[in-house]
């Protein structure tokens, strides 16, 4: 049965939706804007500067050769200095492709890098010591020539980078990773509204989000607690930098998380030049600045700034008909760095953000309430709710070689998230007039958390290196919710706590390189929970041989744990006795992972990838007595799960095969072909053997792009699509006559995910413009969102008013318009 809370969130996620088309008529106004004040250029040029460091240690490489490739009037390249860095003045703009070179270092390209007049392109290149020492290294089939190899090279299976450009260029991505992510083998968006993610069959919830080796809380607006998804990202993709994507296995430097995860990095700031953004789309209107403190500094900054777009339009007084309700939020990004003597350095970085949205049941319009499925209704007509959310995640690093062979980063973090909520229960008359108002449920959920991290990493020689470090987080947290009932003057509360607990991790992997083609790993990782006094100790592995014909073979292993969200474990039941929290004893989650992987890099842009993988679940918390319950089913609905005298006896597993035919972009076009076939089942205390909420059974993605050049200065038009086909999710159905003798939507929990829906489709286009100017650049887009108006069913519900059943659906069509100006 779903809660206040629940509604609340779904309704909100409806409301968001219907403020961005909205917004759209207003973006040609700002593009007209710009093209009047701006005089094109037929050929501008940009500089390519960096860094050139050792993969393992982190030492700056003296002496690299680093050259752009193509045919040009004389040779662009340069070498490092001292300190690694490198400078390339006089680059055409467009893509480029780099080479990488060093003697007794592996060689590497680095292809597909966009040079635009508005900004300076600045890498951070890391090279691998070649484990046969020639007097100069070409391997054509090198891992680090792929665009998607890892920032951590012990991610060998189920792993890939993404970048800035990655999150821009895929239609219906909107700048965001987690939509990004979605397009990848094995992985399902949860819900068009939101960015939550499924991977390989597992709970939302199990993702694990680091950001600068920091464990953070969910960094979305509307992100709710337990929850890793939301309908806006707080990750301002203009600051991002290459970031890593693990679905499985995962090394030993990620714990308490079974799905996945995600290694954030932010990109410092250029330390040479002022440069600015400006930026309306999706996400808000936007404003960024990076730059040196000083022209004699080294040290920078980068900061940006968002405010959602129809909250600027309501504080100027322009009203689009739908009330007070409209989605407001805004955020705020930014990472200083200071290089201190050495090669030390020093670094504070953030994200802060809060969001808010009215759902004010009372101001629908009633020949909305008169419809008769009440199906397309942006909110809940018998209830006023006020949800608010806000987040802080800041962090202060110092990292410095302790010498040639070992690399040493510390950091602390101070994190925060509040959440309040309040919903008041409407009664009306015949004539659907509101007569009445009463309050139906409340909220707080306050949670902060202390971080230390220490991280290190020694190479002892080309063949063997060793990573380890800690990590401890305290959390201290105050819950509160409960539901009103006016009608008995009576209050159920679910939660009432204020505690904290602290969860210690420790880890520490080897890595034995036999020869270029042949590599092993292993590693433990440890952690500790203070809640309950649980401690695990997880293996990690894998194997990676390079076999002839530039094809790869991996296997990976991993076991994994998750601790109980805090709200689950101090669920509440009041007896005469007093308060009892039967869920405080609740231990981790245990999920076994193993990964076979053959990639096959069939030309210099061609690559195939096929992975199959298995994932054994156990411990999972399900009902003392006999039911349908399991945890594995919780990130379904977006609100916690209030369920008591949970024990660790659920099990789970999921299966199965993916393919990735990836074309990398190269002479102007690229495509991406994902599909995976795959299991994911569970049993509750009943021992029935049930599909979990995730279980679509396949996913098809097709991904194609095309750029052109166009008119008299050569601008850049690129064409983007999307295709993806999901299978038909697995609901419980309803249990009518429960539902209208207790007047809201009551399930049949016996029979548990088991009415297949029809299957999901989804096309979106993307055309996206791109003018270079002297010293600026401006680009614009159209992302078309479900192009064929495609209804797909996301649950089914109860209508008390009009005593029916009505189906909620996915996003339909919508334009998503994007400017972007660099200067």
């Amino acid at each position: 049965m779903a809660s206040p809370l629940d509604h609340q969130k779904q309704n909100a996620m409806k409301k968001i939706n219907q403020h961005r088309k909205n917004a759209t008529l207003f973006v040609a106004v700002f593009i007209a804007a710009i093209m009047l004040s701006l005089k094109a250029y037929s050929q501008t040029t940009q500089t390519i500067r960096g860094r050139v460091m050792d993969e393992v240690s982190k030492t700056p490489l003296i002496g690299v050769t680093v050259q752009v490739l193509g045919n040009f009037e004389s040779p662009l390249g340069n070498a490092t200095d001292a300190d690694g860095f490198f400078a390339i003045a006089n680059v055409p703009t467009g893509r480029q492709a780099i080479k990488v070179s060093y003697i007794g270092y592996e060689e590497q390209t680095i292809p597909n890098i966009i040079v635009t007049a508005g900004k300076e392109v600045i890498l951070n290149l890391s090279l691998t010591e070649s484990v046969a020492q020639l007097n100069e290294v070409v391997i054509t089939a090198n891992n680090k020539d792929d665009k998607t190899a890892t920032n951590n090279d012990l991610a060998t299976v189920s792993a890939r980078s993404f970048n800035l450009d990655d999150t821009k260029r895929y239609a219906g991505a909107l700048g965001d990773p987690s939509r990004m992510a979605a397009n990848f083998a094995g992985v399902i968006g949860g819900n068009d509204s939101r960015n939550d993610i499924v991977v390989r069959g597992n709970s939302p919830t199990g993702m694990l989000w680091q950001l600068e080796e920091l464990n953070i809380p969910n960094p979305n607006h509307f992100g709710a607690l337990n929850s890793t998804g939301g309908p806006v990202s707080m990750l301002n993709n203009n600051n991002l930098d290459k970031s890593d994507f693990i679905t499985s296995a995962f090394p030993a430097q990620y714990g308490n998380a079974i799905a996945g995860a995600f290694d954030i990095r932010l990109r410092e700031g250029n330390n040479q030049k002022i440069e600015k953004v400006a930026q309306i789309g999706f996400n808000g209107f936007e404003l960024g600045m990076e730059g040196p403190f000083s022209k004699k500094s080294k040290s920078s900054f980068i900061v940006n700034y968002r405010y959602s777009t129809l909250g600027v339009f309501q504080a100027l007084g322009i009203e689009f008909g739908t009330g007070g309700n409209t989605p407001n939020y805004q955020d705020l990004n930014y990472k200083l760095t200071f290089p201190t003597k050495n090669n030390g350095k020093f670094t504070v970085f953030g994200i802060l953000g809060n969001s808010s949205i009215d759902l004010l049941g009372s101001k629908i319009k009633k020949d909305d309430l008169r419809k008769p499925s009440g199906s397309d209704l942006y909110g809940n007509e018998n209830e006023d709710s006020y949800p608010q959310y806000g987040t802080t995640i800041n962090g202060l690093s110092f990292e410095k070689n302790l010498s040639k062979k070992t690399f040493a980063k510390f950091t602390l973090g101070y994190s925060t998230t509040r959440e309040k909520f309040t919903a008041d229960s409407l009664t009306r008359n015949v004539d659907l007039d509101v007569t009445g108002k009463f309050k139906r449920a409340e909220a707080k959920f306050n949670t902060d958390k202390a971080s230390f991290v220490f991280f290190t990493r020694t190479k002892f020689n080309s063949k063997n290196s060793l990573t380890s470090g800690v990590y401890i987080d305290h959390n201290t947290f105050n819950l509160f919710n409960r539901d009103l009932f006016a009608n008995v003057n009576k209050d159920t509360v679910r939660v009432d706590i204020s505690d904290n607990n602290t969860l210690s991790q420790a880890y520490t992997q080897w890595k034995h390189r036999f020869s270029n083609k042949f590599s092993f790993s292993a590693g433990l990782h440890a952690q500790h929970y203070s809640l309950n006094n649980q401690a695990v100790v997880e293996p990690r592995g894998s194997v990676t041989y390079q076999m002839t014909g530039n094809k790869s073979l991996s296997f990976g292993y991993g076991l994994h744990h998750q601790a109980p969200s805090v709200y689950t474990s101090y669920a509440q039941t009041k007896t005469p006795a007093g308060v009892i929290y039967s869920n405080k004893n609740l231990d981790f989650v245990k999920s076994n992972h193993y990964v076979l992987t053959y990639d096959w890099n069939l030309s210099e842009t061609l690559r195939l990838k096929a992975e199959a993988y298995y994932q054994e679940l156990s411990n999972v918390p399900v009902e003392r007595n006999a039911s349908s319950f399991s945890a594995i089913n919780t990130g379904v609905s977006f609100g916690p799960s209030d369920k008591v005298n949970l024990v660790n006896r659920g099990t789970g597993k999921n299966y199965g095969v993916e393919l990735t035919l990836e074309r990398f972009f190269s002479k102007g076009y690229y495509f991406l072909f994902t599909t995976s076939l795959f299991d994911s089942k569970y049993k509750g205390s009943d021992n029935v053997e049930r599909n979990t909420a995730y279980n679509t059974q396949y996913v098809v993605n097709a991904l194609g792009g095309k750029e052109f050049r166009v008119g008299r200065n050569k601008n850049f038009l690129s064409l983007n699509l999307k295709v993806t086909t999901i299978g038909g999710r697995y609901l419980t159905p309803l249990n009518f006559a429960a539902s209208q003798a207790q007047v809201q939507a009551v399930y049949n929990e016996d029979l548990a995910f088991s009415e297949k829906q029809q299957a999901y489709f989804r096309a979106d286009f993307r055309i996206a413009y791109r003018k270079e100017f002297k010293r600026s650049t401006l680009e614009y887009s159209l992302d078309l969102q479900n192009v064929t108006g495609n209804q797909n069913i996301f649950a089914q519900t109860y209508n008390p008013r009009t005593n029916s059943i009505a189906n909620q659906y996915q996003q339909g069509f919508f334009p998503v318009p994007f400017v972007r100006y660099t200067f």
